[in-house]
């Protein structure tokens, strides 16, 4: 999964980014985006329904990036 898949499962379930830097965005806080914790835990049932992967509320909770939301799903392609 890409940065940009992420973020376009997150603007499926939760609306469009706000505030959107230019360049990378592995690396800026999903609160400097807009989104917040119900935010990445809808996106995070998405992405566990599509991919068949598991997260607990902790392991999405504890992302606080692209980057690392990624790492935690073992998906970065």
């Amino acid at each position: 999964m890409s940065v940009d898949e992420l973020m376009t499962v997150l603007h499926k379930c939760a609306g469009p980014p706000e505030n959107v830097p230019e360049g990378d965005l592995l690396d800026v806080e999903f609160s400097d985006l807009g989104y917040d914790s119900l935010a990445l835990l809808e996106a995070a049932s998405a992405i566990e329904r599509e991919h068949g992967v598991r997260l607990t509320d902790e392991e999405v909770g504890s992302a606080p990036t692209p980057r690392t939301l990624l790492e935690v799903l073992g998906l970065r392609s």
